[in-house]
């Protein structure tokens, strides 16, 4: 049996509609798949750009494509974007093995949904995913309301093992009380599983990712379903993406009725798109005249973040950033013989290194940044910019409000300077209650994809030489929450390379001064709360030194917010430097990094230095009266900070 109810219908009806009304833009770009280097024109400047940053995460030697250069139809951009493209996506199905064995573990969260009706008669079938510890995904012709999915189950491990014998199935009840939200304009159901973590921990999840980038027209697709209600199979690779709609992609792939719901995925395992629709089509006679339909992923999410919903489904929902847990170890079929998917293929057995512990969340959509009011009955805005700063700073391609040069992580933001290609400064809120000390994995640095790439200092500068990445925020300090995996997520945001400063190796030296303020402001302090805010930055001098096209900054400065036990705001400021720079005076020759010292400034005197306002917080300041830095007070215990 079966989805063939009317609800399908209808949204066959409408994909076959989109299908025919693009019949001749897709018939254009199917003919440039069909060029070499073709493959770079036949989506939107800013996608090939976005994918081919997208793939760097995965393939260490690629490097960002320049999209305005795309756009312009740059001889040498379309080149190196078509070789790039035509070397990781028009593989001729050679690909790494790591392929396959990201294929075994995204094919684990995917079950059987058996759609029964409120007596408990089999209706129909389907295929859904789960995308969280607790969530599963499907279509709403799937699962139309919450009585349905009340009534319905969904079976995971109905498959076949690696000796040819059936697998023990697992089956769930669904549990829409919990959560359910469905949308038939987006043919899509989320709803909870009713089963404890433990029980389901050992098939992992999908994660849906809202961010671009996942896929462009020729990307290959595979798709993990139960075709007809039966076992588990997977329509593999041999399917790419012709056209992307506003909401949709459309993709030649092999699916039948009962693959409603399935998740569709790109080379690197992550989810593009829901499939819903199988429909006919011109020109792909060679899958039976027919072209399937997806929502994409981006879409789904969007939806969601405009929905209202209670405290506890919201926390289901915030669970959808996590990363899958697939720790428990697979369960063994009869025989002994470990859980594999069987794939058939040509491969191209060259092992890649394992990746690095540091893995930042993809999906920049869900970043609220910097609170403003994080700190209790005070507001302790980020600092603004004068017009001329203004025309300098970096813009966030994602920004969905005003100021658009903002850059929202999880627990801070960071405001980058596009010709200095380093931030003007990094805002974080740090809650000493919740915070949670994660050990340090190999680091793992990334670009930024929200900002060009050539306006941020990546790798290069690092190389062969004495420079280290020096943090601006903290890896801990943004490292707190309700979890640890909210608390990872934090801590590993701050690996991004706008969070980084090149630093001589020799930089930090005097640690128990600058590298323990904030921890001293926030345990030792009158601290209310336990709550503190900090800006910090590198004074973006027009003197620093020239190295590798990028000018070192010379000096870096702080400002550290907090509320005292009497309800009172403080704000103080430090400044760290050379003892002649801290005078104003010029160093001849060579800049020596081993003589910084540190300094509490008046906040006033980081506005100099900086060109930025902090608002109120000079008048919070301690050492307000303080106006030049001949007065500023060499720190060299934390007993000499005045709080």
């Amino acid at each position: 049996m079966d989805v063939t109810t009317d609800r399908q219908s209808e949204q066959d009806r409408a994909a076959a509609a989109r299908a025919a009304e693009r019949t001749g833009q897709r018939r254009a770009k199917i003919a440039l798949l069909r060029k070499p280097g073709g493959i770079a024109e036949a989506d939107e400047p800013s996608r090939v750009a976005t994918r081919i940053d997208r793939l760097g995460r995965y393939y260490p030697d690629v490097r960002p494509v320049n999209p305005a250069a795309i756009a312009a139809g740059d001889p040498k951009a379309m080149a190196d974007a078509g070789i790039i493209l035509e070397r990781i996506v028009l593989t001729d199905d050679l690909l790494g093995v790591g392929y396959l064995e990201g294929g075994v573990t995204a094919s684990a969260a995917i079950g059987r949904v058996n759609i029964r009706d409120g007596r408990g008669r089999l209706t129909g079938y389907g295929t859904g995913s789960m995308v969280s510890p607790d969530l599963m995904l499907t279509n709403h012709h799937v699962l139309p309301d919450a009585a349905t999915a009340g009534s319905s189950v969904v079976e995971f491990d109905y498959q076949d093992g690696v000796d040819g014998l059936p697998r023990p199935v697992r089956a769930f009840g669904l549990d829409p009380d919990r959560f359910f939200v469905a949308d038939e304009a987006l043919d899509f159901a989320l709803v909870a599983v009713k089963a404890t973590g433990d029980e389901l921990r050992p098939f992992g999840f999908n994660r849906l990712i809202g961010s671009e980038g996942k896929a462009i027209v020729g990307d290959f697709v595979t798709i993990i379903q139960h075709p007809r209600g039966g076992k588990k199979q997977v329509a593999l690779r041999e399917n790419r993406i012709v056209d992307v709609l506003e909401k949709f992609l459309h993709y030649e792939t092999d699916t039948e009725p009962g693959s409603s719901g399935s998740p569709v995925f790109n080379d690197q395992w992550e989810v593009v798109a829901l499939h819903h629709a199988s429909v006919p089509a011109e020109g792909h006679a060679e899958y039976g005249g027919f072209l399937n339909e997806g929502i994409r992923v981006s879409r789904l999410l969007e939806f969601l973040r405009g929905q209202q919903f209670t405290l506890a489904q919201q926390g289901l929902l915030d669970r959808l950033s996590t990363r899958p847990e697939r720790d428990a170890p697979a369960q063994p079929v009869p025989g002994g013989a470990p859980q594999v998917l069987t794939l058939t293929m040509p491969v191209d057995i060259r092992l890649r290194a394992a990746p690095e512990a540091v893995v930042i969340d993809p999906d920049y959509s869900n970043r609220a940044g910097y609170d403003p009011d994080f700190l209790p009955g005070h507001t302790v805005p980020l600092p603004t910019l004068p017009e001329a700063l203004v025309a300098v700073a970096a813009t966030n391609r994602q920004a969905a409000g005003e100021p658009r040069y903002v850059l929202p992580y999880h627990h801070f933001s960071v405001v980058m300077n596009k010709v200095r290609r380093l931030a003007f400064f990094t805002a974080v809120n740090i809650d000493g209650r919740t915070s949670r000390s994660l050990r340090r994995d190999p680091d793992r640095w990334s670009l930024d994809p929200r900002v060009d790439a050539g306006e941020q200092v990546g790798e290069e500068i690092y190389r062969a030489n004495p420079l280290d990445r020096g943090h601006l925020v903290r890896r801990l300090d943004p490292a707190w929450g309700a979890t640890a995996a909210i608390a990872q997520l934090g801590n590993d945001d701050t690996f991004h390379f706008t969070n980084c400063s090149p630093q001589h190796k020799d930089f930090n030296q005097n640690k128990t001064t600058w590298a323990g303020l904030e921890d001293y402001v926030l345990n030792n302090a009158d601290n209310a709360d336990l709550k503190v805010s900090v800006v910090t930055g590198p004074v973006l001098a027009e003197d620093d030194d020239h190295y590798r096209g990028v000018r070192l900054p010379r000096q870096f400065w702080k400002v550290v917010a907090m509320v005292k036990a009497g309800g009172t705001l403080s704000a103080t400021a430090y400044l760290l430097s050379q003892e002649e720079l801290i005078h104003g005076l010029e160093v001849a020759g060579e800049f020596s990094y081993g003589a910084y010292r540190t300094y509490q400034v008046p906040v006033r005197r980081i506005e100099t230095l900086t060109g930025l306002s902090f608002g109120a917080l000079p008048d919070a300041d301690p050492l307000t009266g303080l106006e030049s830095t001949s007065e500023a007070k060499e720190i060299r215990a934390l007993d000499d900070l005045v709080l």
